[in-house]
């Protein structure tokens, strides 16, 4: 009975032992593996996206060529008609040319009956030809305006999808950035209540420059796994303006919701919001902009 519980005493200290190194150390960086295959989901989306729209920009040229084609022979078809239409004008209205006469009946007064009825199929055949070439030219001209309406309308409607598709490409770039692993930092030996609001705070704000918890040693809330810090910049740069408002965004959400998550106080910018006194209280300062918290959110739970 001895061995037998010394067999399972031995056990359980291998497993024990196994766990301890598997779990990562306090100062251990953690990105979240629904992270990752999140980001990958959305890669492969922005790269089949990117093919697509390759293959619709090379259409909307071939497009933009055909246009600007069709615009160009409309112009060149507009001239040769213009000119053979001034022709048949001529022809058709100069009733006098020399002495008032009609150019028929000027050929019907020659000498020569020959040369009269030669004369007047020359002129009859070159009337009759350039009446039928401007109505070629019309055809022509009607169809190549056709041609370049066609291309107008599918020009705006291909840069309308490309603008569309521009659109999805930006929402699933806004996407990835949101999904980017963040790191973690100290991710072991907290409570179970900070991790909770951790993981709901990475979920609704993601992602951070990196988020710092447990620090074995530290005498306050971070020594006993009872605290985060939410960085908004590294390196003790000061954030941005849109990272300021994303931390004050962090900051009113812990405030907001302190009651369902335990928080017992905030400590932003400067200044400090704890639940048993509510209301923002300025601190002194501390000399750095890391020590006064304008470079990350603290949060404390119970």
């Amino acid at each position: 009975m001895t061995s037998v519980r010394r067999r399972a005493g031995a056990a359980l200290v291998a497993v024990v032992g196994a766990l301890m190194l598997a779990a990562p150390s306090s100062g251990a960086v953690v990105p979240l593996p629904q992270d990752n295959d999140k980001l990958r989901q959305l890669t492969k989306q922005l790269a089949a996206l990117d093919k697509e729209l390759g293959g619709e920009l090379e259409e909307l040229k071939d497009i933009q060529r055909q246009a600007k084609q069709s615009l160009q022979r409309k112009k060149d078809l507009g001239e040769d008609l213009e000119k053979s239409r001034n022709i048949v004008a001529r022809l058709a209205s100069n009733q006098y040319i020399s002495s008032g006469v009609d150019p028929t009946l000027a050929v019907l007064q020659q000498s020569d009956p020959q040369s009269a009825l030669s004369g007047m199929a020359l002129i009859s055949h070159l009337s009759s030809n350039e009446a039928n070439r401007t109505n070629s030219i019309q055809r022509t001209f009607d169809l190549q305006a056709e041609a370049a309406k066609e291309a107008k309308v599918q020009l705006n409607k291909l840069d309308k999808k490309i603008k569309q598709m521009e659109s999805k490409k930006a929402d699933i770039k806004k996407q990835i950035e949101r999904f980017a692993p963040t790191p973690l930092i100290g991710n072991s030996g907290m409570t179970a209540r900070m991790t909770v609001l951790r993981d709901a705070i990475l979920d609704r704000y993601r992602p951070f420059p990196v988020i710092g918890c447990t620090r074995v040693g530290d005498p306050l809330d971070h020594g006993s796994g009872r605290a985060c810090d939410f960085m908004e910049s590294t390196g003790g740069q000061m954030p941005t303006a849109e990272r300021l408002a994303h931390g004050d965004q962090v900051a009113q959400f812990a405030i907001t919701n302190a009651s369902k998550y335990g928080v017992k106080y905030v400590i932003w910018k400067q200044r400090i919001y704890d639940m048993r006194s509510p209301g923002w209280s300025a601190m002194s300062n501390r000399g750095s902009i890391t020590q006064n918290h304008f470079d990350h959110v603290h949060i404390s739970v119970f």
